[in-house]
């Protein structure tokens, strides 16, 4: 995005299978899919982030999450500032 290359991205390395305990989590309702939300951190971001799905039992029935992780977490409190314009509530009738 800004003509510089990010050692991480060529090597595969930025985008983890797995949730560190140390990240710095943020955790949503899904109104997108995970790879949205992928493409954003990947545009606007530059550190070791993870995206999954985590299922949480509330009082009624078992509810399905976005969670997205960041090593740095300044990229968290960026990202959660930025979390109403990349996943927007959708508006029902």
């Amino acid at each position: 995005k800004h003509g510089e290359v990010n050692p991480l991205n060529v090597f595969g390395l930025r985008k983890l299978e797995h949730c560190p305990p140390h990240f710095e989590q943020v955790t949503f309702w899904p109104n997108v899919n995970e790879k949205h939300v992928s493409d954003w951190i990947y545009e606007n971001l530059s550190g070791r982030f993870y995206v999954g799905y985590r299922d949480i039992q509330s009082s009624r029935a078992l509810e399905r999450h976005i969670v997205a992780a960041f090593e740095n977490a300044s990229e968290a409190s960026y990202f959660s500032l930025f979390l109403p314009q990349i996943n927007p509530t959708p508006n029902y009738l």
